[in-house]
């Protein structure tokens, strides 16, 4: 397999990667063993001239009129994304939100596992759904520590969001997917990618009222 260099992507590119590689995974599933750029821009929902821009992050490969070798590709943006293992994550927050994303059974199916979860009231979330026991948040420094993480998922009320957040960048944590609805301030080095369902709900209306 070709080796991936990594060189420093734009954001928009790596999640137009991710999309690539799920669409991937659904031609790899139905037998499909190679792909061209204009079927898997398609399954994408972009237009071929930028999938082939963003592939060009890997190098010159692929074969004119047959296209790209579905399996080398997975591999290549599995390897860009640090998905050729299982990256360890934790979830700091065990409300609604945090109690759902904790049932969740797709992660590992994505690359990802959940190593450990964090509140702090972790007694009254004992739940038979998950084998993930819920820890109390002065337990955040061991685990982390002992798995190695650098990824969480915070979960929590805004008001304590900024507190929670120093705390895992203290201890090593160096990406957070953000689900409470706040900026959240942290140096230049730490990647934080916020998810408000609110905002996504209010950019939909948008087009439902054109």
């Amino acid at each position: 397999m070709k080796k991936v260099v990594r060189t420093e992507i734009p954001r928009k590119a790596i999640y137009r990667l991710s999309v690539y590689s799920r669409c991937l995974h659904r031609l790899e599933n139905n037998g499909i063993h190679t792909v061209s750029s204009e079927v898997l821009a398609k399954a994408a929902g972009v237009k071929p001239t930028q999938l082939r821009k963003d592939l060009t992050y890997f190098g010159q490969f692929g074969t004119r009129g047959l296209g790209y070798e579905v399996k080398q590709l997975i591999e290549m943006i599995s390897e860009l994304l640090g998905k050729k293992s299982l990256q360890p994550v934790v979830i700091v927050g065990i409300g609604n939100l945090g109690r759902a994303l904790l049932s969740y059974r797709g992660f590992e199916r994505e690359g990802f596992e959940v190593v450990a979860a964090f509140d702090v009231n972790p007694n009254q979330y004992l739940s038979s759904d998950t084998s993930i026991d819920v820890q109390a948040m002065d337990m955040l420094p061991k685990v982390i520590s002992e798995h190695l993480i650098k990824m969480a998922v915070l979960c929590v009320p805004p008001a304590s969001a900024q507190e929670v957040t120093n705390r895992l960048i203290d201890y090593g944590v160096v990406a957070i997917l953000n689900f409470a609805p706040i900026v959240l301030s942290v140096p230049d080095e730490i990647t934080v990618n916020n998810v408000n369902l609110a905002m996504e709900l209010e950019n939909l209306s948008y087009f439902i009222n054109e």
